[in-house]
């Protein structure tokens, strides 16, 4: 037990050292290169460009890609657990195609223009939660949800919610074609404080909430019936971790857009890495997850300076590859145990 809880402890520090690691890099590195030594003369004097690029973009962007890593990795977990199946991602369940659409409507209406940029998130936040709600209710049997139901009506809406979006890609202009093929590739460029630090708080809430199911969800690895027998609430605990997994997926996809490959991959690795207790598993694959997307964003912003790439196509190549290697190594397994 005490060798356990040791090696729980390591592979949590290492994870944060490299996180704090990756952070200081994407601090420095850049179009402006700013030397990790000179960093707290230029915060501490609050003044000139290299403070601007500092505390205005970097620094920013770093909690941003804190936060949505481990929102999208943490969900991905969560939802992994609840079906059994490690394909299973926060995208699954249709969350992605509805918000992508409420973005696709206010473009190509042209509601961002006139309302102001704060209308995007507002549109993809009201998407994934009208996609959350249809989800959820028409999964309901009797009073009781049923997963399988779950995952098969995700599914049919995300396609719905796709070919409407490209139905409305299809009579709009090429400007507009533009905006909604840009959002969907993922970007950390998000200017609005307040929208940082809502999702911020919103995703260590998320990680919070999520570990008072710690245990519950390690009864739910040996399936439902079997849980029920153990004295877990599954109904409760199935209903109460798929709404706190919505509701960061659409906080994470509404101010970000589609960023793919995160909660699928990141979970995956750490399950083989460390084991499937949920109690080192979740903040395992939170950690892991905001490091990959701290360091996807470093080579988004670098590997063709001064130019910028989307980090939706960094995570996408990186993410598939890794994860293609993982199932060679370890082989494939179709359900969580």
């Amino acid at each position: 037990m005490n060798n356990r809880f040791i090696k729980w402890t390591m592979f949590i520090a290492t994870l944060l050292i490299l996180v704090v690691a990756a952070a200081l890099i994407s601090l420095s590195t850049g179009e402006m290169d700013i030397a990790l030594k000179d960093i707290p003369e230029i915060l501490k004097s609050q003044k000139g460009l290299e403070y601007s690029i500092l505390t205005a973009i970097r620094l920013p962007r770093i909690v941003l890609a804190f936060a949505i890593g481990g929102a999208l990795s943490l969900t991905g977990a969560i939802l992994q657990g609840i079906y059994r199946n490690p394909l299973v991602e926060p995208y699954t369940l249709g969350i992605s195609g509805g918000a992508a659409l409420g973005v696709a409507v206010v473009i190509v209406t042209g509601l961002h223009l006139s309302v102001g940029a704060i209308m995007l998130p507002f549109a993809g936040f009201a998407g994934s939660l009208i996609t959350i709600f249809a989800v959820y209710f028409l999964s309901l049997k009797k009073g009781t949800i049923n997963i399988n139901r779950m995952l098969l009506i995700g599914v049919m809406i995300s396609f719905i919610a796709s070919s409407g979006m490209m139905f409305l890609m299809s009579i709009t202009s090429s400007e507009n074609l533009h905006g909604i093929i840009f959002w969907m590739m993922g970007s950390l460029d998000e200017p609005n404080t307040i929208l940082i630090r809502a999702l911020f708080y919103s995703s260590i809430s998320g990680l919070i909430i999520a570990y008072f199911f710690a245990r519950p969800m390690n009864a739910l690895r040996l399936g439902e019936e079997k849980a029920r027998h153990l004295g877990i609430n599954t109904n409760v605990t199935l209903r109460i971790l798929f709404i706190v997994a919505s509701l960061l997926t659409g906080f994470c996809v509404a101010v970000a857009g589609v960023i793919g490959f995160v909660g699928l991959v990141i979970p995956h690795i750490i399950r083989n890495i460390i084991g499937s207790d949920y109690r080192i598993l979740l903040i395992g694959s939170f950690l892991g997850g905001s490091l990959f997307l701290i360091v996807s964003d470093i080579i988004a912003r670098t590997i063709i300076s001064p130019n910028e790439l989307p980090i939706g196509v960094i995570t996408g190549i990186i993410g598939g590859l890794v994860f293609i290697i993982v199932l060679a190594r370890t082989g494939f397994k179709a359900k969580i145990s």
